[in-house]
């Protein structure tokens, strides 16, 4: 006979509708499949409106926690509340309920996973979180179990569904950044207030759990670097074009001897980059492991039934004891890992794209390689535009200059005495140019 496990669903949006649809319609194809039963007794969520349209059965809406928790055959609650307040008061009810935890709430991970973790470790329960970081794709499950042989050397994202599929209009439509939010926003792929995402948050929130599971270190999530897209300026999308590169947001995790370079905002990759035709509201993380080389997880970031999809994996790993033993025997979780040291952006040694705007006159170009030079960078390449009107000094026109590779201290060193130079109209933008990581032995 399968064994019965009660589950109690706390939030019941978009995620948590498609939680309770597929494990009221499906429960007998898992229990085929797993030979556990999993009964969704209970739900509890500030409105209804969604369940209510979806047809859920008014018999599951509760709306008094502790009555829930009370039950003693309740065994997982799953957190689909979002937000850092009433989430975390739930989660911590619910583990000193003695009941183990499913949810997909990224900011809270990332910022109080320590301290749950300890709290769900010290009562034997388990934590899972699968749903955390790339919606629909199993990216926790690969660095956890499957890459578990390796050493994790490198992790690239692009892990927000909302500034992919504003970065694929600019790059593919040519429009500016404030009519591809627009798009966006229209086809339900941004929120009305979207800072969350395209602030670079979001990305950064995940950076960190994904970071510390890659790496077996605890991560500060504070201590991430952190630029959006919201002030990418559609003229660099358009060079960038021209030089064989395409823009994305980036999470990048490095894993040096030194320490752990971690930091979310918009970079070049080439063409040819296996992340750069990854595009829409799609989501896809390269991970770099020795053993193993380069892996590629890619699939739906977002969205009801992609996020459902871990969700429920997470609730029938813990039904079948999976989840509890990974969580009790491995050394990754940030409660029982040391502190890794997160190393200052100036340390980075990389690529990057200079634009900046001067004034159309002779000896321009030998002001900028000069200073350039004083830093020991080396250019790779220059552009120089002509003004729109033919002889129009007084017009600023843009040149565009890529670097060899160089230390980005000494780069923002550079670019602070260029901008104070006469012929510079404006401050210059800087973008990383991300290579394909150099794996070992391949």
């Amino acid at each position: 006979m399968a064994q019965k496990f009660i589950v109690a669903l706390a939030g019941c949006g978009i995620v948590g509708t498609a939680v309770a649809e597929k494990l009221l319609k499906d429960r007998e194809y898992y229990k085929q499949k797993t030979g556990c039963d999993i009964e969704l007794r209970y739900i509890l969520a500030r409105t209804y409106k969604k369940a209510r349209a979806a047809g859920l059965p008014e018999k599951l809406f509760q709306t008094d926690l502790k009555s829930i928790l009370a039950d003693k055959e309740l065994s997982i609650v799953v957190e689909l509340i979002g937000g850092t307040d009433f989430a975390r008061t739930v989660i911590e009810r619910s583990i000193q309920a003695g009941k183990s935890v499913v949810t997909a709430n990224k900011a809270l991970i990332a910022t109080f996973g320590p301290e749950l973790m300890k709290q769900a470790r010290d009562k034997d329960l388990s934590i899972a979180f699968e749903a955390s970081c790339a919606g629909g794709i199993p990216i926790i499950r690969a660095l956890q179990d499957g890459l578990l042989a390796n050493r994790i050397e490198a992790l690239y994202g692009i892990v927000n569904g909302t500034c992919n599929y504003i970065l694929t209009s600019m790059i593919q439509h040519d429009q500016t950044y404030s009519q591809a939010l627009k798009e966006a926003q229209e086809e339900g792929f941004a929120e009305a207030d979207p800072t969350f995402d395209v602030a670079g948050t979001d990305s950064a929130h995940k950076l960190a759990i994904l970071g510390s599971l890659a790496f077996g270190n605890s991560i500060s999530f504070n201590e991430i670097p952190v630029q959006g897209i919201d002030t990418l300026d559609s003229m660099d999308v358009s060079f960038g074009k021209q030089l064989g590169y395409v823009v994305k947001l980036l999470a990048v995790a490095q894993n040096f001897q030194e320490g752990i370079s971690l930091r979310v905002r918009p970079a070049f990759i080439s063409t040819g980059h296996p992340l750069a035709w990854v595009s829409g509201p799609f989501n896809a993380i390269s991970v770099y492991g020795d053993p193993v080389g380069h892996t590629m997880y890619y699939g739906r970031g977002a969205g009801g039934y992609p996020t459902a999809s871990s969700v429920i994996a997470d609730i029938l790993s813990l039904a079948l004891g999976i989840n509890s033993v990974m969580f009790s025997k491995l050394s990754l979780w940030p409660d029982q890992t040391k502190k890794v040291n997160q190393l200052p952006l100036e340390k980075i040694e990389s690529r990057y794209y200079i634009r900046t705007m001067v004034k159309d006159k002779p000896g321009v170009f030998a002001a900028l390689a000069s200073v350039l030079g004083n830093h020991k960078i080396s250019i790779s390449s220059a552009l120089q535009k002509e003004p729109p009107i033919p002889d129009d000094t007084t017009r600023a026109v843009p040149i565009i200059i890529t670097t060899h590779t160089v230390s980005e201290g000494n780069l923002q060193k550079a670019l602070k005495e260029i901008d104070l130079l006469d012929c510079v109209t404006q401050n210059s933008v800087c973008i990383e140019i991300l290579d394909e990581f150099q794996e070992k032995g391949y």
